[in-house]
């Protein structure tokens, strides 16, 4: 495959590539490839949400066929199953939720970008011997991210769930809990060992060649909600990652073309400035989620969802939303001017929401959809949150690149 080595992501890469594409040999072995590489000019892209971190509500058949029904979190499960089931549970999940199919398909819809969720205990030496996480998931991450990069995505990896859990009563962490215990020395200390372990393994094993990104932790707790452990960690964990990530690459020799992006949660988040106490910022980038459903600008109508979307202004090249779907309110979902069961009229508004959110998303960065699949949410498979049924379902057009030009907006 190719690999470009270019100035900046998320900037102006199409006519960079198409000036040097034709320079650069094919290899099939770890290139000193430039981790600014992209065949476009933004990112456009889907979380494989659910392989790795499983959440319930995204994929509840999938969810009661491991024999998890009745917990919330991966954690219950494996308390519930005891360990070696669970670990033949979860294999049996990660060998088929994702398959070199869905890559293709990814492919084949004009994407360019994966984000893939993992949670610290992935890295199996980090977990206690009291804390309950599925074994084994490691091999199948190396599977993934090696059909990725033969298929030429460019890969964020995203430290999805903490040690001790970073937001209080949320499945993605692993375990749900009312009182995160991300926020100590000792997680910390984790959740480094950790980034420090992707760094090597994403520059020294040929699978992770295209992974260009690594997200240090994902959605942590907001200030608003408890800002004690909000600016200890801006103050302290923030820093200590960035600094642990660049000496693993200082040590390994990366030249610093080839350095990682560091991305962190943007102060849109409520988190706080994230590069606030960072000595550097050479290739920091942001991630921002946005979720009109649970947005009151939003409104309650369809004029108003498209009014919203329109108004966010986003010019910051260096930030890339990571999550955002096709959802609405709640209260809103199933009413005639948004459901999507039996209302096949509404389904040109969705596509007209889609666009209008990717035409400001790429006014930055680019965008990484929430989620390419799922499975039985609400009731049926809604494909609000499912990039591969909304794709099939007609919602959202065959071709990414050119979704913007339809914008509303």
């Amino acid at each position: 495959m190719l690999y470009y080595s270019l100035a900046a992501l998320g900037l102006t890469l199409a006519t960079a590539s198409t000036a040097i594409a034709s320079t650069l040999p094919i290899t099939e072995v770890a290139p000193p490839v430039s981790r600014r590489w992209l065949r476009d000019d933004k990112v456009r892209g889907v979380n494989l949400g659910s392989l790795f971190i499983v959440e319930e509500w995204l994929a509840k058949d999938e969810w009661a066929s491991m024999g998890c029904k009745g917990v919330y979190d991966e954690w219950s499960c494996v308390k519930k199953l005891g360990q070696e089931a669970a670990d033949a549970a979860f294999e049996k999940h990660w060998k088929s939720w994702v398959s070199k199919s869905d890559i293709d398909e990814i492919v084949s819809y004009g994407l360019n970008t994966i984000r893939i969720p993992v949670g610290f205990w992935i890295k199996e030496d980090l977990v206690y011997s009291d804390e309950y996480y599925p074994r084994g998931g490691l091999k199948y991450l190396d599977r993934v991210v090696g059909w990725a990069s033969d298929a030429g995505l460019y890969v964020i990896m995203d430290l999805h769930g903490g040690p001790g859990s970073q937001a209080p009563n949320e499945e993605f962490t692993g375990r749900s809990t009312a009182v995160p215990g991300f926020f100590t020395d000792a997680n910390y200390e984790r959740a480094l060992k950790f980034l420090e372990w992707m760094t090597e393994r994403i520059h020294t094993n040929n699978a992770y060649r295209t992974v260009g990104m690594l997200e240090i932790i994902n959605e942590p707790i907001k200030r608003r909600v408890n800002a004690t452990n909000a600016d200890d960690m801006q103050k302290r964990f923030y820093p200590a990652a960035w600094d642990r990530i660049r000496n693993r690459e200082k040590k390994l020799g990366i030249a610093k073309k080839d350095l990682l992006h560091i991305q962190y949660m943007g102060s849109n988040w409520g988190s706080g400035h994230p590069e606030k106490y960072l000595t550097d910022t050479t290739f920091l980038y942001f991630d921002d989620h946005v979720y009109w459903k649970f947005d009151t600008r939003s409104g309650k109508n369809k004029t108003s969802y498209i009014n919203a979307t329109c108004s966010l202004y986003r010019p910051e090249a260096d930030v890339i939303v990571g999550e955002f779907s096709l959802s609405v309110a709640s209260a809103l979902q199933n009413t005639p001017e948004f459901a999507i069961q039996g209302h096949p009229e509404n389904k040109a508004w969705y596509t007209d929401y889609f666009a209008a959110q990717v035409s400001i998303y790429e006014r930055s960065g680019g965008w990484v959809f929430w989620n390419w699949k799922c499975n039985w949410i609400n009731q049926f498979n809604d494909w609000r949150w499912c990039y591969q049924t909304a794709v099939r379902a007609g919602a959202i057009p065959k071709d990414a690149s050119k979704v913007a030009s339809l914008s509303p907006c």
